[in-house]
């Protein structure tokens, strides 16, 4: 990121089952459910660079 002095704000609707899930896993890594749901972010661009260019992005567990 250029600047990750200023942080654009963004809203976002999630599922209570969904925000439940992303809480527990928060409170698991000892952040924020807005620093997880960054961190997460940004590990995928990370991999999604990683993988170069018009690469397919890995397959969830459980896709054929």
């Amino acid at each position: 990121m250029k600047d990750d002095k200023t942080k654009k704000q963004v809203p976002l609707r999630l599922s209570p089952k969904l925000y439940a899930e992303l809480s527990r896993w928060a409170e698991d890594d000892f952040r924020s459910i807005n620093g997880q749901i960054e961190f997460l972010l940004s590990e995928c661009i990370k991999r999604r660079e990683g993988a170069g260019k018009g690469a397919k992005p890995p397959k969830n567990e459980g896709e054929t």
